[in-house]
């Protein structure tokens, strides 16, 4: 035995409906409920307040269209006649459409008026009070009913519209997050690729271009001289993604968990650079993280651009604090210096600084610097090296390192 409702399924069938349909459907039901109201109430003879009953019947076709013409053309047979369903149905498309409010209560009244005023008028001098009464309350519900239903539609139609523009608004917000989100990921696989990826492919690139020129063994310089040619090949390919993956980001993003300046000793002896490690004395407290990581990152893109394009240079990285007041003052600015010599591994013709350049590095360590309020400086040296310069607050970044 089916458990479905056939008289569920008529609703669904209307609204698959068009929508010329269903008003075609519904103003023939009204003219004829109309037309019905009308016959039933004038059984012959006829006189003129019949005509004037189905003239307001007939001028239902154009409800939708003159919603107040139609009203005014009903009210002659709603006062002479008994046009009542023809009067109600066009107060409520009055009330209905976006018309001022006034207009609908002006119909109301005009309709309420007319059902409860008799017809011919002495017939109100010879009804009774209790008859008054009836006809008020008949007035009033048969006026106030369908004012009420139209105001309502409005109303309806109107939260309907409100409530589809919200979703729109929440749908393009999704949208516009989503993006957010996915441009926050490419650059921080951007800066994944360049401070983890790009770190690892050039110390390849730079121990195969040593090996390269230092190996007596021609089969493993020419080894050397492909693996160093591959390197340098790979890094070009992670330039131009990183140039993409930047391009649709949407700013430095950091990575966790992230290294500290505890990690710089270990960084430099790891860094196949000839490099010296300098560190304040006494030791500083523990810096906020950002500021940490913001010199431990600027360390590390220094010394891989040594690689890059100075290999051999002597290289000095130096971290100190600044006091404004001197000694025993709290010190409010961590400084960073990273300079280098001239490039000196160049032997048998063979220049080992030609990796590629994107520049993107430097770049970040600016951004980094703008976000932490501090500033970046770099730029060649008089004797043909280069040097990085980070400059970071450190008073004030309490808050926004635990944030962070």
């Amino acid at each position: 035995m089916s458990n479905r409702n056939p008289l569920g399924a008529v609703p669904a069938l209307w609204r698959r409906l068009p929508r010329r349909v269903r008003l075609a459907v519904v103003t023939l039901c009204l003219v004829g409920a109309a037309t019905a109201d009308a016959l039933l109430n004038f059984p012959p003879p006829r006189d003129w307040t019949f005509t004037a009953s189905i003239v307001a019947a007939a001028s239902l076709l154009f409800w939708r269209r003159y919603p107040r013409l139609v009203l005014l053309v009903i009210l002659p047979g709603l006062y002479a006649g008994t046009a009542v369903v023809a009067a109600m149905a066009a107060l409520y498309s009055v009330a209905r459409t976006r018309r001022p409010h006034w207009e609908v209560y002006l119909g109301a009244g005009l309709v309420g008026l007319g059902l409860f005023v008799p017809w011919p008028l002495h017939q109100f001098v010879v009804e009774t009070f209790s008859d008054h009464t009836q006809d008020l309350i008949y007035a009033v519900m048969l006026a106030a009913g369908p004012a009420a239903l139209g105001l309502l539609a409005r109303t309806r139609e109107a939260l309907s519209d409100r409530v589809a523009e919200l979703a729109t608004l929440r749908d393009q917000e999704r949208e516009l997050h989503a993006e957010t989100v996915l441009a926050r990921e490419r650059a921080r696989i951007a800066r994944e690729m360049h401070d983890v990826v790009s770190h690892q492919a050039g110390l390849i690139a730079v121990q195969a271009g040593a090996l390269q020129v230092t190996a007596h063994d021609p089969e493993v310089r020419a080894t050397a001289g492909t693996l160093r040619g591959l390197a340098v090949a790979t890094l070009e390919e992670l330039r131009s993604m990183i140039l993409v993956l930047r391009a649709a980001g949407a700013g430095p993003t950091e990575l966790a968990p992230q290294p500290r300046l505890s990690d710089l000793a270990r960084l430099v002896a790891d860094s196949e650079v000839d490099a010296e490690l300098r560190l304040p004395v006494p030791a500083p407290p523990a810096l906020p993280e950002p500021v940490e990581r913001a010199a431990y990152r600027t360390v590390q893109e220094a010394l891989t651009n040594v690689r890059k394009h100075a290999p051999g240079a002597f290289t000095e990285v130096e971290l100190s604090c600044v006091a404004p007041g001197g000694d025993g003052q709290a010190a409010e600015r961590l400084l960073v210096s990273v300079v280098n010599g001239p490039p000196a591994l160049v032997r048998d013709g063979t220049d080992l600084s030609d990796l590629p350049r994107g520049g993107h590095g430097l770049i970040g360590l600016r951004e980094r610097a703008t976000l932490l309020g501090g500033t970046f400086s770099c730029g060649g040296t008089s004797d043909g090296g280069f040097a990085v310069r980070l400059s970071l607050p450190i008073v004030g970044q309490g808050e926004e390192g635990r944030g962070s």
